[in-house]
């Protein structure tokens, strides 16, 4: 059972183009329209491989309606916060390269009294999530994304703490301020990407050995384990039960839109620790760069043969997008 909490969420549209030129009239190739932010990415993921979910988010105005219409199309159950603000539209222009350039709109500014009943809808919902299932607490709930307007960096950390309170585990995939004062309330797992890992360290990563060391550091700050996508490169899990790398080879990236929210909703499906998670976390990564948008994979997308999980660290292998702290 997992329950996605998202801050931010968003109407995403992507449009296909031959080209992006600058200053030129653009005819798109192909469109999508899909419901968007981190934490609904997760669940769509999770509702693609069978699973139930719930997703809890603040929605306002016809952009929230039409987020909630396409998840609820999606079977995906849906509690949301009714805000004032309207749900923010974000656009992706995807190349034929796997180049994607994106524009993000900020989202509404959520008051004291909006932001304090997010954190009460997702105990709520939490409880009787659990109940309905007869356990004692929803496995684990996934807090994904950046905060909107309005809500402070330490809102996760408060979010932690009464999650942990109600006997959940708590995967955490934010990135800045929102992150570091979260880690003090000791999330069970954090999902940075390389740049967010190096942002959280403060400095560069160049290579894997750099980013299994930045990770051990995260961990050292209060992260149970850490989760680390590293794009091409695979992906790293560092916890108390070891440290392991994950692969697979990619013959064609359409678009990574999500890719990192498919490769937290395989790990936390397949039990969220060890070897198996990760290996389910970078089949489902490798599969989702794969498809168009947004789209998540089906089981009958994933190659998991094709996944290699390993104890024996490439230490010295270089990042082909070197995590950079800005």
């Amino acid at each position: 059972m997992i329950l996605t909490v998202t801050p931010n969420p968003s109407l995403d549209r992507t449009y296909e183009v031959p080209a992006l030129d600058r200053g030129e009239v653009l005819r798109a190739t192909a469109e999508r329209m899909d419901p968007g932010g981190k934490g609904v990415n997760v669940s769509r993921a999770l509702a693609a491989a069978g699973h139930r979910t719930v997703a809890v988010m603040p929605l306002g105005g016809a952009p929230g309606a039409l987020v909630a219409e396409l998840l609820t199309g999606q079977g995906i159950e849906v509690a949301p916060v009714p805000v004032a603000g309207a749900t923010r539209s974000n656009i992706a222009l995807a190349e034929p390269d796997g180049t994607l350039t994106k524009i993000n709109a900020p989202g509404p500014e959520l008051s004291a009294v909006e932001a304090e009943s997010l954190l009460s809808a997702v105990s709520s919902v939490s409880a009787a999530f659990a109940v309905s299932a007869h356990s004692a607490s929803a496995a684990w709930i996934a807090c994904c994304g950046s905060l909107p307007r309005g809500l402070a960096p330490e809102w996760y950390a408060e979010l932690v703490t009464r999650a942990h309170g109600a006997g959940a585990r708590v995967a955490l995939d934010t990135s800045g301020p929102s992150l570091l004062a979260a880690l003090r309330s000791r999330p069970d797992i954090v999902k940075p990407n390389a740049d967010e890992l190096a942002q959280a360290v403060g400095r560069p990563l160049a290579t894997v050995g750099d980013a299994v060391k930045a990770a051990e550091e995260v961990r050292g700050l209060g992260a149970g384990a850490v989760l680390a996508s590293l794009g091409a490169d695979g992906q790293l899990l560092v916890s108390s039960a070891g440290t392991f790398y994950g692969h697979a080879p990619v013959t064609a990236v359409r678009s990574n839109v999500g890719a990192g929210d498919a490769s937290l909703a395989g790990f936390l499906a397949a039990g969220g620790d060890g070897p198996d998670a990760l290996s389910a976390a970078v089949a489902h990564g490798a599969a989702a760069v794969q498809l168009p948008g947004s789209v998540m994979p089906k089981p009958t997308d994933l190659d998991p043969s094709a996944v290699t999980v390993t104890a024996d660290i490439p230490l010295d292998r270089a990042l082909t997008e070197q995590g950079s702290p800005r």
